[in-house]
């Protein structure tokens, strides 16, 4: 014989190949096991299908987040910025600033709110990774109190746009006008519409929860660690039996203290 048959794939075979297919070679794996009549094949096919299209959606809303980035930056330098810890009782107000490349494009990005905080650390690796430029500022709690949650803000988001180091087209903001540059334009809900404000969120809240895990050694009694300075009842409680330590904002805690007290 001038060689052997190659061997037919077992049933068990087919749905393995097709159930850690990748993205890009699902499709052709479904073409070519869509006839085959084993039940467990026509299975996998079904699985793999709904994958494919659940992907295929995903991919679809990550690159509408590239789309607009692009319109609102004209197809120039879009730097995107974004805070966390805002409604926080300890800790800083922290703003992250990021420019990204058209490629290659980060699948995922999403506003951090709506990641896990595996998948955080995860995306953010990669915005590290690939992002034209990161800038990150952190406004104390001390400042916080001295000149409220609004200019607190301006600050971190005028700081960031400088430590990014470039001269953006656009420097795109989550929320409302902020007035902290003069290309600024801003978003509600950018953090879930444009792709670098996404990933200045991602980034600034895991450099934050960092921290906020940091200081959780030195202030034990407050579970920072857990609520990462907000307001969880264990949090609260322990405010109202300990007083305030010295990452609290005095200003945001005066509901549960009568005569706030520093450690």
């Amino acid at each position: 014989m001038a060689g052997e048959r190659s061997r037919a794939a077992s049933a068990r075979e087919v749905a393995a190949l097709l159930h850690d297919a990748p993205y890009d070679e699902i499709e052709a794996l479904v073409a070519r096991y869509a006839d085959d009549p084993r039940a467990q094949v026509r299975k996998a096919v079904e699985q793999a299908q709904r994958r494919h299209d659940r992907q295929r959606a995903e991919r679809e809303r990550v690159s509408g987040m590239y789309e607009l980035e692009r319109e609102l930056a004209g197809g120039g330098i879009a730097l995107g910025v974004d805070e966390v810890g805002r409604g926080a009782l300890a800790g800083p107000l922290t703003v992250c600033a990021v420019a990204l490349p058209a490629q290659p494009i980060i699948w995922g990005l999403n506003d951090s709110k709506q990641l896990t905080p595996m998948r955080r650390e995860q995306l953010a690796a990669q915005v590290a990774e690939h992002a034209v430029a990161i800038g990150i500022a952190h406004i104390e709690p001390a400042s916080i109190d001295a000149v409220g949650m609004a200019q607190a803000i301006r600050m971190g988001m005028s700081q960031a746009i400088e430590n990014a180091g470039i001269e953006p087209d656009a420097v795109i903001i989550d929320g409302n006008p902020v007035h902290v540059h003069p290309k600024e334009i801003t978003l509600v809900k950018g953090d879930a519409r444009v792709a670098s404000i996404a990933a200045a969120s991602i980034v600034a809240k895991v450099t934050r929860d960092a921290m906020m895990v940091a200081y959780a050694e030195d202030y034990p009694e407050y579970h920072l660690d857990a609520c990462k300075g907000y307001g969880s009842a264990e949090h609260i409680e322990a405010i109202r039996s300990l007083g305030l330590s010295p990452i609290h904002r005095v200003s945001f805690c005066g509901n549960f203290l009568e005569t706030p007290r520093l450690f």
